[in-house]
């Protein structure tokens, strides 16, 4: 690497470093405040609020690679643009095709980490996070031992108790079921107690009063007792997830799913096979952006006004690119043999890249022509 690339490919990973930890710190807390409220509303705890969110972490990394990639293209490119050292190298002979190696080499960087996360870090954290979700689901603890809370273990029921002692005992406590249509019954006792037996957790309410409001005739039937047990494994018939999700298998997996696979996910194999063939095609997302970056910014000669056109074309290629992305995926997600459209975006992309560069390297195509002056 001569001194220049090395200059070049140090301002690149600088700034894209800078912007990756902003847009990263953006949508996760984005997300993190999401699962924090789903938490809370459970009851749950701080450890496993934050164990969740690293879990998404590897997801929001892949997103904002790209887009970091581009800003930093974009950004680098227009300083060294402003500051002329651009204009000094290539008045030094160097041309568009030769600049655009450093940031090709940039591209490549993190095309590999894009690609250790879409092929290792993203399935894996997604299938910890789908487990350790369905863990949390299923914990009835958990999810309804929380003093002084009004609680919404499951859809239609309300649960709330005033105080648990150091033994286990819940004290005051409220029951609301109204998951049928017809009737809605509360219950209030002032000693409960969470068992556990072969057939799944059961609440033993001691001491208390069960009050079945009817919806149709509006009676109100009122009935004490000395204690009464309560399924709670049946809050639990929804819970956990009954599909995996094809994100979660290897990539080998993807392009050769088994009955199993098939059968766990309820896909079709067009939706493995187009996972898979995505999982290819992500890794040049980053490198096409930044390189589209570039290339755009080196059209046109040097202006004392900026470079604000050429920064607002990169950004509609850029949209281009992922509407295309968007309508391509859509039909190879339907149709198994349209696997090919996925690196659509990747080839458009590069035409984009190959057309731009040609243009800048004759800058005389973007400048205008005299008008001749007219006879007197």
């Amino acid at each position: 690497m001569t001194r220049f690339d090395r200059y070049f490919l140090f301002q690149l990973m600088v700034l894209f470093g800078f912007f990756s930890l902003v847009l990263v710190s953006v949508y996760w807390i984005n997300r993190a405040v999401i699962l924090f409220d789903q938490l809370l509303a459970d009851g749950q705890s701080a450890g496993v609020f934050l164990t969740l969110t690293l879990y998404t972490l590897p997801n929001v990394i892949r997103m904002v690679l790209p887009i970091s990639a581009f800003v930093a293209a974009v950004y680098v490119t227009n300083r060294l643009t402003t500051e002329s050292e651009l204009v000094v190298a290539q008045a030094t002979g160097m041309s568009p095709w030769r600049m655009a190696r450093p940031v090709a080499m940039f591209g490549l960087v993190v095309a590999l980490l894009m690609a250790i996360l879409v092929h290792v870090l993203v399935p894996a954290s997604r299938t910890h996070l789908a487990e350790r979700t369905d863990e949390i689901e299923a914990n009835v603890a958990s999810r309804m031992l929380t003093e002084g809370q009004f609680l919404n273990p499951a859809r239609g029921i309300t649960f709330y108790i005033r105080e648990i002692t150091r033994e286990g005992e819940l004290l005051d406590v409220f029951l609301s079921d109204s998951r049928s249509e017809t009737t809605r019954t509360d219950y209030l006792a002032a000693r409960a107690y969470l068992v556990q037996d072969e057939r799944g957790p059961k609440l033993v309410m001691v001491d208390g009063s069960a009050q079945t409001y009817d919806l149709m005739d509006r009676r109100l039937l009122v009935t004490t007792f000395d204690s009464f047990t309560y399924d709670v494994g049946t809050l639990m018939q929804s819970a956990g997830r009954n599909r995996r999700d094809v994100r979660e298998y290897d990539t080998l997996t993807l392009f050769n799913p088994d009955e199993a696979a098939l059968e766990a996910t309820g896909k079709k194999p067009s939706n493995f096979l187009y996972e898979g063939h995505l999982r290819i095609a992500q890794p040049f997302n980053p490198l096409i952006a930044a390189l589209i970056g570039f290339s755009a910014l080196m059209l046109g000669s040097f202006s004392r006004f900026g470079v604000w056109r050429q920064i607002g074309l990169a950004v509609v290629l850029i949209i281009l690119l992922q509407a295309t992305e968007n309508v391509t995926a859509d039909m190879a997600r339907r149709d198994a043999s349209l696997w090919p459209l996925v690196y659509l975006p990747t080839a458009l992309g590069s035409a984009m890249i190959l057309v731009l560069l040609w243009a800048a390297k004759r800058p005389a195509l973007f400048k205008r022509v005299p008008r001749p002056e007219a006879p007197a």
